[in-house]
């Protein structure tokens, strides 16, 4: 904190402010880069593309906050001027504030230092913020989601460090993985922004980055492959596209040293910003194409499943040595500059796994304050329905409920089972209703879906409402 109030302090262009507060009341620090102010209403005023940068969602993956405070040192000095041209920056550098606090040598083991410590990985109320974007069960979560409503950025850039597979890369990356999201922002990120990244950063470093991965199999009977995480909406990037929004993930690699996997970060937010300056007509285009797609009347996918590659492709594999911390003796991993191409289907995207054609508006009965105070969270329009109403639209009828083993997150994960049907059914006063035709509609949808792989359901949030052989108490209609 006290490096970005000096920093700021240098240069007119930057502004400090805050976008929310974590569990333990710290504020979670915004530098507003290249507008007249911090205000979001400034910020959207400019006209120029708006890039949100985040570190340490996960307090003991330190590059990112490390490499984004020395971009705002770079700018002070004068070094990126070229970018403000087109670009407002939002940076985020410590989202994960409490977690950060919570030092000691023994956070994740094998990672090659700080070797003085390092933060956690949950916040202060055990919650790991990168599965909260949907439940939004932490502030962080809530003033963050807030935070994206306000400023509306175009892109959203968040930094991590992996210490999975032994790999030869620098440094891994992903797009939103949701099979969902709106196809001009893919298309974009993998045909075009990623590949480009990729080449600049090999011809500047000679270093190899690639979309993220660790081998293993992906199923009974298959191969082990290069396979991503997860699909589902709770994780960052993939919130973010079922935003309409475009998202980049980065993941350092764990055991090279700290200076290299900063130095790394750091490049690859370089590149991502260049891109995005010489382009920037480009990438607000397809943003501008993700938002006048239609939602209502289409096939949305509310279950995902892994999509392998129709032919092997070329994974670098590496290799690390084991050396021991100075001061705790615990091992160390410390990667190798060894570099073998392994040839192995990739396990890099998603298809859909089941889908719902999207309804014109869902109907909370009265009593789903806490649901409708997440859904104005996310951002998602709902409105009052005047008086007492006989709705002609869809129920669903549940058959069964399977519920998670044990907890996750804080809550028990339901899967419901049933479907739709035509039904009339009453809708009290204090009922409300909430369009899909809204420029959040489509994560409206993933919320608020009786089998959404991630919604409000899934989480736990509807358990007061649901017994098998009765009826989901969200209904649709006109």
């Amino acid at each position: 904190m006290a490096f970005v109030r000096e920093v700021t302090a240098r240069d007119a262009r930057m502004h400090l402010t805050n976008f929310g507060y974590t569990n333990e009341g710290r504020a979670l620090p915004l530098v507003v880069v290249g507008a007249p102010d911090a205000t979001p209403e400034s910020v959207r005023a400019t006209g120029k593309l708006r890039v949100y940068l985040q570190g340490n969602i996960h307090g003991g993956e330190v590059p990112g906050k490390e490499s984004l405070q020395m971009l705002l040192r770079e700018v002070s000095e004068g070094r990126h001027d070229a970018l403000l041209d087109s670009l407002v920056l939002l940076v985020a550098p410590i989202y994960n504030a409490d977690g950060n606090e919570r030092v000691a040598l023994t956070n994740r083991p094998l990672q090659h230092g700080p070797i003085g410590g390092m933060g956690q990985r949950p916040n202060a109320q055990g919650l790991d913020l990168n599965r909260d974007h949907m439940k939004l069960d932490a502030p962080e979560a809530r003033s963050l989601a807030r935070m994206l409503t306000a400023y509306d950025p175009h892109v959203g850039v968040d930094l991590h460090t992996t210490n999975g597979t032994r790999h030869a890369y620098h440094l891994t990356y992903s797009p939103p993985l949701h099979p969902d999201t709106p196809a001009p922002l893919t298309e974009l990120l993998r045909n075009r922004w990623l590949p480009e990244m990729s080449e600049r950063v090999f011809d500047r470093t000679g270093w190899h980055f690639y979309y993220y991965g660790n081998v293993m199999s992906p199923g009974d009977g298959e191969e082990p492959g290069w396979a991503t995480f997860d699909a589902r909406p709770r994780f960052g990037t993939n919130y973010l596209g079922l935003r309409n929004r475009l998202a980049i993930l980065s993941e350092a690699y764990a055991y090279l040293t700290l200076e290299d996997r900063v130095e790394a970060t750091r490049v690859f937010v370089e590149e991502i910003l260049g891109f995005a300056h010489r382009n920037a007509s480009v990438v607000r285009g397809a943003v501008e194409d993700a938002d006048t797609l239609r939602v209502v009347g289409t096939e949305v996918a509310i279950r995902s499943e892994l999509a392998r590659s129709a032919e092997r492709v070329e994974i670098l594999m590496g290799a690390v040595d084991t050396v021991y911390h100075p001061f705790s003796g615990a091992p160390m991993h410390l990667r190798r500059d060894v570099v073998t191409p392994t040839a192995m289907y990739e396990w890099g995207s998603f298809a859909a796994a089941e889908t719902v054609t999207a309804p014109e508006a869902y109907y909370l009965p009265p009593g789903m304050e806490d649901l409708v105070e997440r859904l104005r969270a996310h951002g998602v329009e709902v409105e009052p329905v005047e008086g007492a109403n006989f709705v002609g639209g869809e129920a669903f009828g549940i058959t069964g409920v399977d519920s998670a083993p044990q907890p996750f997150q804080g809550r028990v994960e339901r899967t419901l089972q049933g479907a739709w049907r035509a039904a009339t059914v009453a809708m009290p006063e204090g009922t409300v209703r909430v369009r899909v035709m809204q420029p959040l509609g489509r994560l409206a949808v993933h919320l608020l879906e009786p089998r959404a792989e991630d919604g409000f359901a899934n989480w736990g949030l509807l358990d007061t409402w649901i017994e098998p052989g009765s009826d989901y108490p969200i209904m649709r209609g006109p």
